[in-house]
């Protein structure tokens, strides 16, 4: 078998078909926004989180987009040559995101390394020292391990389907795994 041609870039050394368009997908502490932002700092790809697609952050508090303006957020984001793409949303009006990634990276991470990231973000995001999206209540963090839950019975299922309809999917048990694909 034939290797990848690499090409080097700004000291970095790239494989010659690096994805332009790449979709993340994964359970709440998988490592999605971790693995995003790397890859756009690294790649010099802008990544977006699609929390911030259906919310718009706001000091006062965050407004819930219509679904009309999600969606037309969504289709500028997809129109664009290069984007990295978060988040846990398996739904209908993330399917353009999804239909049109070069890559679709499923972040397959252990459950009990879900639970150790969700606690450790909440005490983290409780003291200050890690930013978060939303104001980190106690009723957030239960709900991230309902939601963590739920994606184990209904989410993990639909993603791995992706694969059977031809769909390139990288499934990666650690964001760090990254590196075997992608230096």
């Amino acid at each position: 078998m034939k290797k990848k041609p690499f090409r080097k870039k700004r000291g970095i050394i790239l494989k010659e078909n690096f994805p332009n368009r790449i979709h993340i997908i994964g359970s709440v502490g998988s490592g999605k926004t971790t693995l995003a932002k790397k890859l756009s700092c690294r790649y010099h790809i802008p990544y977006y989180e699609l929390d911030n697609v259906v919310w718009k952050r706001h000091k006062s508090g965050d407004r819930k987009r219509s679904e009309e303006e999600r969606d037309e957020y969504l289709e500028k984001i997809v129109s664009s040559d290069r984007w990295i793409i978060e988040g846990v949303h398996y739904q209908n009006w993330v399917y353009d995101s999804i239909h049109n990634a070069d890559v679709i990276i499923f972040l397959d991470t252990p459950y009990w390394k879900r639970i150790c990231r969700i606690t450790r973000r909440f005490l983290l995001q409780k003291l200050g020292v890690e930013k978060a999206n939303y104001k980190p209540t106690f009723k957030i963090f239960v709900n991230m391990f309902r939601w963590n839950a739920s994606f184990e019975q209904n989410g993990k299922p639909k993603i791995q389907h992706l694969q059977l309809h031809g769909k390139r999917v990288l499934v990666l048990k650690d964001n760090t795994e990254i590196d075997r694909y992608y230096t």
